[in-house]
């Protein structure tokens, strides 16, 4: 073939890899309410930046090759805020998104090899619905299309996020089940597999989003980090995320200035907390007062919403922060607390992200659901994610901590670099009212006057739990006023740098710890 025809024949190709799966196919995406692959792409990356790898690619399955431009994957290099990153995303104008052995176990497998190798983070916009049929089917099909588990040998060297932008079951849900951050559009689906396959197979008729739709996974599973609105409001998600993340673990996330002054006092926090103890009101406020310019962002925020955890910036650097919900349960954490803390904590250390504490719990959940649900190994199992992290992490006491859940929240000799409370801490083993019932109920009850010796008791037991004595033996650092909290955190960032030039950089000992626990 000479050059002018091997051109025509270039151009031919690359013409018919750009239609998709054709123009009918675009226009129902489109009259479904969704963006083709490529206008996927177009709208996450920076204007003009994608390079498209395996445009030519087709399906190996003979008579298939016509019907599988780019074998129904688009996957590339592109950038966000300037940031190089690899982007995978299942075109759903062929064959509905399905998976083949070319377009995804080849072309991923490449793209991914070097994503990993030189540092930069993937994303992969999922619309599928599983492996082609034809594709898997059979010993040698199955074999050739087995779970890449090369690549879980090395988890968490590079930030990995997941979108769910359609009926997503198989490939793009474990895809997702691997990922440090998922984002699911509200109307679309995750799950094992779809409804007519569980009707077929189980005789189970269920729709799609009873099986996996976005309050399931928002309130029930936690699988899913983000939630967005639409299409583009997913893709603002992404983009916001990243830029709180590095590229990879040997990098610290990117500073971003600010003019939000380190030392500036948070006279507000005063205000929003109330005086009476058992009053509730919204640590969202707190953060946001505390914080760069009142930004943060949150993750599982519909997940047991007794805990917050979030992403934010103190003085133009990423921090972690992880806080009890007054407005939900008063602060009590379950199951789903524990796991949502630890694989928080997982996500900070593997990407050099300082943690920040800040306590506000009566303790634990207890009682007979919350062991059906192995409390106690759920409440072990964030001990040992705090027990292995080695990012810097600083702790404060804003009003209760109570219990084991001290300990779970960096309290005294668990991992905080520097552990501080506000003259409001209340740090005991549990409340003095619940204390004094059970220690001297009955006593009480005998005395002549019962409520004045309960008053007397009360007083004596909140002065026990007030921060003074923790202070004075040192088990705490020091007790600070809340207007300083600011300043405080930003001055032990500073400190914690160190002087070694590896400024936040953990030891990565989380690096492998399931993504889902």
């Amino acid at each position: 073939m000479n050059m002018k025809s091997g051109l025509e024949e270039l151009r031919k190709r690359r013409e018919k890899a750009l239609q998709m799966g054709g123009k009918a196919k675009v226009e129902k995406q489109h009259k479904l309410g969704h963006l083709t692959a490529r206008e996927r792409i177009d709208k996450l990356l920076d204007p003009g930046t994608f390079s498209e790898v395996g445009i030519l690619n087709q399906s190996d399955i003979p008579g298939m090759e016509d019907r599988t431009p780019a074998d129904g994957n688009i996957a590339g290099f592109g950038k966000i805020n300037g940031r190089t990153v690899v982007v995978c995303a299942a075109d759903h104008t062929v064959l509905a998104g399905a998976e083949g052995r070319v377009g995804t176990f080849a072309k991923e497998a490449r793209t991914t090899k070097i994503a990993v190798e030189k540092g930069y983070p993937i994303i992969t916009l999922g619309d599928a619905g599983g492996a082609r049929i034809p594709d898997i089917m059979g010993s040698d099909g199955l074999s050739s299309m087995t779970f890449p588990i090369e690549g879980l040998k090395y988890p968490r060297k590079i930030p990995y996020v997941a979108t769910i932008m359609g009926e997503c079951f198989g490939g793009p849900s474990w895809m997702a089940a691997k990922a440090d951050f998922v984002v699911m559009v509200k109307g679309t689906c995750m799950a094992v597999s779809g409804p007519r396959v569980l009707e077929l197979a189980m005789g189970e008729k269920i729709t799609p989003e009873e099986l996996g739709g976005w309050k399931l996974h928002a309130e029930v599973t936690g699988q899913v980090d983000a939630f967005a609105e639409d299409e583009e409001h997913c893709f603002r998600i992404v983009r916001e995320f990243l830029s709180y993340m590095p590229s990879n673990c040997d990098e610290e996330p990117p500073y971003v200035p600010t003019e939000d002054t380190p030392n500036r006092k948070v006279d507000e926090v005063m205000d929003i907390l109330p005086d009476a103890p058992n009053r509730a009101y919204d640590m969202y406020k707190i953060i946001s007062a505390i914080v760069d310019d009142g930004k943060y962002f949150t993750i599982k925020p519909y997940y047991d919403q007794s805990l917050i955890t979030c992403l934010a910036r103190m003085n133009g650097r990423t921090v972690g922060i992880i806080a009890n919900q007054p407005l939900f349960f008063a602060g009590a954490g379950g199951p789903g607390a524990c796991e949502k803390a630890a694989s928080f904590i997982v996500l900070c250390d593997s990407f050099n992200i300082p943690l920040i504490f800040l306590h506000d719990t009566p303790g634990f959940f207890v009682g007979l659901e919350a062991e059906k649900r192995k409390m106690p190994g759920r409440i072990m199992v964030w001990m040992e994610a705090l027990a292995l992290s080695t990012v810097p992490k600083i702790s404060i006491v804003i009003r209760k901590s109570y219990g084991m859940a001290y300990s779970n929240m960096a309290g005294t000799n668990c991992g905080s670099d520097f552990l501080v409370a506000w003259p409001t801490a209340d740090i005991s083993f549990m409340s003095p009212q619940t204390g004094i019932n059970v220690v001297y109920g009955p006593m009480v009850q005998a005395a002549k006057d019962p409520q004045a010796e309960r008053e007397r008791l009360i007083k004596e037991w909140e002065y026990q739990n007030a921060p003074w004595k923790a202070a004075a033996r040192h088990f705490i650092d020091d007790v600070i006023e809340p207007r300083d909290t600011r300043e405080f955190i930003n001055k032990s960032l500073d400190i914690l740098r160190g002087s070694s030039g590896r400024g936040f950089i953990s030891k990565k000992y989380l690096q492998a710890w399931p993504t889902v626990l």
